[in-house]
């Protein structure tokens, strides 16, 4: 697919069907003693005028004990592992040979400490929001009319994924752009997620994010902002534009979610229409499997999640074809695809494994299937999305939305294009391409 000339308009969004609702994050407890885990917070003296008490905004540190690091390895060694899948491709799960490199790299070569200092190279902060301690990296750029942008992760990434969009974002100049094109960055973790806390009750849902995100940005003193996500982000950004989070001025998506629970209502008459149904038919087909354990039992598969490295790896690389295959070929034939390689995977994996995170950050889906029943039952659809909106479908997606589906979903969209790379992690895989993006995306807002 070749990329096409994207188009914009300055329109305000008129209507929106329903987008999906994402529900609360339910996670083990507060602060950040996870699973073997010991991170750093530094307090520090707020300026004059800044938050102080819980909406303090506190430096923050990781700093992983050795001992944690050692009982990795040594459970990564004690791996008691299945015979080889019955099939050559991945219908029966992440393949045997794949998942061994992977374990080989990760137990003999890789080092969690280059990851932790690239994070701690970073401004990182913790802030108090609606009793959950929110983790956030906060780069702000030196061009002094950068415009400020809020980023959320989904699953099963994390703020690993983003961490190479930095460079092209806050530093255009030194990324082939204009000081125009600057943006002050904020990159906050997802609740029960990396170093953020675990709410220890029920609520917790898409719209509790997306108020937190706009609490978040406050604080920081951003009157005016923009707001960007993919996958479980981009439920919570959906959500921030349909609560018109003060000083929103616009957002960006690249998975269009509404489409799972409208596809008997989307255009199915072209050709890219019909693929996009086939791609949405197959991934509840065949792709289902996380989505329906962690919708139904994220506790029961949350034990296997924290007592096994293995087991955890698995289960985050078993999420859609397109980046499976991408992952695999990294580890087996040693040829990445741009910046999916092995350590930035590892990266990845090692914080969900070090933060004791993989059974929080799958309760997501729990309370997503709790809102489904909820909207089976006649639930009140959302409100429109008060703020222009812009869409980029990456061929790689789960199910790569034609314009006619982002129009249906957002009637007055106020830009579209279509790119010929990248996939379901495409500021992961693609970031200078996704940077470009962003740049195009927002420039009429400016």
């Amino acid at each position: 697919m070749k990329s096409r000339k994207p188009t914009t308009r300055r329109s305000f969004l008129t209507r929106s069907m329903a987008a999906l609702s994402a529900g609360p994050f339910l996670l083990a407890a507060p602060g950040y003693a996870h699973a073997g885990t010991d991170a750093v917070l530094l307090a520090a003296a707020p300026a004059s005028r800044a938050p102080t008490g819980d909406a303090a905004i506190r430096p923050f540190r990781a700093r992983v004990p050795n001992a944690a690091v050692a009982d990795l390895r040594r459970r990564l060694a004690a791996t008691r592992w299945p015979t080889r899948e019955l099939v050559k491709d991945r219908s029966q799960g992440v393949q045997l040979a794949t998942l061994k490199e992977l374990a080989h790299y990760w137990a003999t070569e890789y080092d969690w400490r280059k990851a932790e200092a690239k994070l701690n190279a970073l401004p990182q902060f913790v802030t108090k929001i609606d009793g959950v301690d929110i983790h956030f990296i906060h780069v702000k750029s030196r061009h002094p009319n950068a415009m400020p942008l809020i980023m959320t992760h989904g699953w099963p990434g994390s703020v690993i994924e983003l961490l190479e969009t930095i460079g092209p974002l806050t530093d255009p100049t030194a990324h082939g752009g204009t000081p125009a094109d600057a943006f002050h960055l904020v990159l906050p973790s997802l609740p029960g997620y990396g170093f953020s806390g675990q709410p220890t009750e029920l609520g917790w849902d898409t719209g509790r994010i997306a108020r937190a995100w706009g609490e978040l940005m406050e604080r920081l003193g951003y009157t005016r902002y923009v707001a960007q996500g993919g996958d479980v982000g981009a439920d919570v950004t959906d959500a921030m534009g349909r609560q018109a989070a003060k000083g929103l001025v616009g957002i960006h998506l690249n998975l269009l979610t509404p489409a799972l629970g409208i596809v008997d209502r989307l255009p199915a008459k072209s050709e890219q229409e019909r693929a996009a149904l086939n791609a949405v038919a197959t991934f509840k087909a065949t792709g289902f499997g996380y989505f329906l354990e962690q919708s139904t039992r994220p506790q029961t598969i949350g034990y296997s999640l924290l007592d096994s490295p293995v087991g955890l790896a698995a289960w985050l690389l078993d999420h859609d074809t397109d980046s499976y295959y991408k992952i695999s070929r990294a580890f087996v034939e040693g040829k990445p695809v741009g910046n999916l390689t092995r350590e930035t995977i590892v990266d990845n994996i090692t914080l969900y494994w070090l933060t004791g995170t993989g059974a929080s950050a799958a309760r997501w889906y729990w309370e997503f299937g709790q809102f489904l029943a909820a909207a089976g039952a006649g639930g009140k659809a959302p409100p429109p999305v008060a703020v222009p909106v812009a869409f980029t479908t990456f061929p790689g997606e789960l199910w790569p939305a034609p314009r006619s589906w982002v129009e249906t979903v957002y009637p007055g969209l106020a830009y579209f294009n279509e790119v010929d790379r990248g996939g379901h992690f495409a500021a992961w895989e693609e970031p200078a391409l996704f940077a470009s993006e962003l740049r195009a995306a927002f420039k009429p807002l400016r």
